[in-house]
């Protein structure tokens, strides 16, 4: 046996191994080099594709961000809280808050619903569902806003049975989470879809045959694989309701201290020709959105890292 049989046998059993290695040598420089540009082949472009993301996203989010804040700390520390905290925004922070923050929840649990029916569930019309499931989100907002107010005004459809009842729903708080509910139900809904759709139904079926109920069944086999994907869910619903404007306009009656939403506060202010007002309001609706958002992903991480 020569001394180059070895290679010879361990390149016919493994020939991808044995062609990283140099002649005459185990894994030297020739086969670092090899390595490595190998795995630079693997994603060709990357750097122009990072460069175009980069300035996509400098261009398109991070520098209008930064302008704003700039702008607003202008103002100074004192200035900035004067304009900013104002008996009548700090009303239109709470019914943004508010509103945006029980729409979220109603849509995240009328979205699960919605979701195990479109994705467990056959029946006729099932396809026609699902495509309406997308309207709010190709409807300009102002539709919504002007067909809810019409049904909910004392003569409205809706609004002459409910009103006598004591359920006002035109230019009231009750508008306002009803149309927020319609403009964020499909980001709840398409998410947790095919989440519920990817769920492995042995782990069900296994479940049920040692004697768990339907409900335990959902609340310890089925819900931990789709809680992270609700509470996404509930995540994007929350930032779609909370800078909302053009449906809640014409719904909510726009009264300061009662109805008054803070993007309705924005624009009111910059009719007003009250700029630094407008932009210090603005400033603390995107303070809230992403507190709110770095809260609920923490919490997504936590459940995703549970679940696993």
């Amino acid at each position: 046996m020569t001394e180059s049989t070895p290679r010879m046998i361990a390149f016919a059993v493994n020939p991808t191994q044995e062609a990283f290695r140099g002649p005459g040598r185990e894994g030297g420089a020739g086969s670092a080099g090899i390595r490595r540009r190998r795995r630079g082949s693997v994603l060709p472009g990357f750097g122009t594709s990072a460069a175009i993301t980069s300035m996509v996203v400098l261009a398109l989010i991070v520098f209008p961000l930064a302008v704003l804040v700039l702008r607003a700390a202008s103002l100074g520390p004192g200035g900035f809280l004067a304009a900013a905290w104002t008996p009548r925004a700090r009303a239109a922070y709470g019914v943004s808050l508010g509103a945006s923050l029980i729409a979220a929840m109603v849509s995240s649990l009328l979205g699960l619903i919605v979701a195990w029916v479109l994705a467990r569930v056959e029946f006729p019309g099932r396809r026609i569902l699902d495509a309406l499931v997308d309207v709010p989100l190709a409807l300009p907002t102002a539709v919504a806003g002007l067909v809810y107010s019409a049904l909910y005004v004392p003569k409205g459809w809706l609004g002459q049975v409910l009103v006598p009842l004591g359920i006002k729903g035109a230019y009231s708080f009750l508008g306002i989470v009803l149309v927020l509910v319609f403009v964020s139900l499909p980001f709840a809904i398409r998410v947790v879809q095919p989440v519920i759709e990817s769920l492995d139904r042995d782990t069900e079926e296994a479940a049920r045959i040692l004697g768990a109920s339907r409900l335990q069944t959902f609340l310890r086999v089925v819900l931990p694989g789709i809680l992270p994907a609700v509470v996404t869910g509930f995540a994007l619903s929350l930032a779609r309701a909370l800078g909302e404007y053009g449906s809640v306009v014409f719904i909510s009656g726009n009264m300061p201290f009662k109805t008054e939403i803070a993007p309705v506060l924005i624009v009111a202010r910059l009719e007003e020709f009250a700029y630094a007002e407008a932009t210090t309001v603005a400033v603390m609706l995107l303070a809230m959105s992403l507190a709110l958002l770095v809260v609920v992903n923490a919490l997504q991480q936590r459940l995703a890292h549970n679940a696993q």
